[in-house]
Order: C-alpha cells, then sequence, then structure tokens
C-alpha cells in the first residue's frame, strides 16, 4: 500500500476530527436491499510463518502446479481440516468457514485456468512440427 500524501493526512485528520452529528449524509444513497450481501467475503485468516519438514515428493508435488505452492498447501490443510469436524475435533468459526469455502473455490477457479492453458499450448505444440531448422505447421 502507499503512503499518505500530507495532503491526504490532513484530510483524514479532518474527517476524525469531526463529530458524527456535524457529517452531512443527504447526499449518499441509502442501502436499503441487503439480500446479496455476504458476510466473510473478504475476510482472511491471519497468517503465520511457520517451518515444517515435507517429504521432497510432496514439496515437488506441490511446486509442479506453479507458483503459490504455500498457498496449496494451506488450503489443502485447511480442506482437512474442514472435513475433521463431524470427528468431534475442533469447531471452526463461521467466519473462518466461509473464508476457507472462499479459498477452495477461488483455488479450483485457479486450477482449471492453468489447466485449461496448458491444454491450450499443448494444441499448439501438437499442431508443429520441426524439420530441419524450419518449424512449420500443420
Amino acid at each position: 500500500m502507499k503512503k499518505l500524501t500530507r495532503n491526504q493526512k490532513r484530510q483524514i485528520a479532518a474527517v476524525a476530527a469531526k463529530k458524527d452529528a456535524d457529517i452531512d449524509l443527504s447526499e449518499m444513497p441509502e442501502v436499503l436491499d441487503w439480500s446479496g450481501a455476504e458476510i466473510g467475503k473478504f475476510y482472511r485468516p491471519p497468517k503465520k510463518p511457520v517451518t515444517m519438514r515435507l517429504d521432497t515428493d510432496i514439496i515437488s508435488w506441490l511446486k509442479g502446479y506453479g507458483r503459490g505452492y504455500q498457498t496449496k498447501a494451506n488450503i489443502l490443510l485447511r480442506h482437512a481440516m474442514m472435513n475433521s469436524f463431524g470427528r468431534g475435533r475442533q469447531q471452526l468459526n463461521q467466519r473462518t468457514r466461509r473464508a476457507a469455502i472462499v479459498a477452495a473455490r477461488e483455488a479450483r477457479e485457479d486450477l482449471a485456468a492453468r489447466r485449461e492453458a496448458f491444454r491450450a499450448s499443448r494444441k499448439l505444440k501438437n499442431r508443429s512440427i520441426t524439420l530441419g531448422r524450419r518449424v512449420t505447421t500443420r
């Protein structure tokens, strides 16, 4: 996030100094329909750096999907944690559950997009044939 300029800091201080009764809300439209609102949509649980020793084949498998292997490991662990609820394990609060569902959905969409890009690149690769130094397309 960019640092605030002096002018921006001055404006924030001026707004913070006002009392609630002094703020004019007449131009602001009132929100009447909250039916489409989602609780916890932008909530992300805080992260804590840890050191783990994992098998090399697991690290290779996670890194094989490209960037973000730590995020994928976090999603896999969260999925395992979420599925352990029926066995009387630790309960998560509702916000964290929703955040986990949103994160899992985003990861699935990201993985699907990467697969589609990989398939498209494979199709292009299969359509070209190398003849000596010259590349021709079928």
